[in-house]
């Protein structure tokens, strides 16, 4: 979802919004085609809220990188202290 919903400041800046809606669709349509089967799954074994901060920690992952390496973005010690907040709230989601 990362492309689908951030290439387009990069690529597209230039275009009218709705080619990159349109463009930005495609692209998650075949994202969800994964991410809804995969939550169905998830959901026989994790509560909701831990389904949820599961994908807010791969989100970040994979933020991270697409936003220094892609798109030149710097990330600081904010950015940092933030994502260790959202570990909190998983090690406190998933503590029995």
């Amino acid at each position: 979802m990362t492309i689908a919903w951030y290439a387009h400041l990069k690529h597209l800046i230039g275009r009218a919004w709705y080619v990159a809606a349109i463009l930005s669709w495609a692209i998650a349509f075949f994202e969800y085609l994964i991410q809804v089967p995969a939550n169905r799954i998830g959901f026989s074994a994790l509560s909701l809220p831990q389904l949820k901060l599961l994908q807010e920690i791969i989100s970040l992952l994979v933020f991270a990188p697409f936003s220094i390496w892609y798109m030149g973005q710097p990330l600081n010690s904010n950015h940092v202290l933030a994502g260790l907040c959202i570990l909190g709230a998983v090690f406190f989601t998933f503590r029995a």
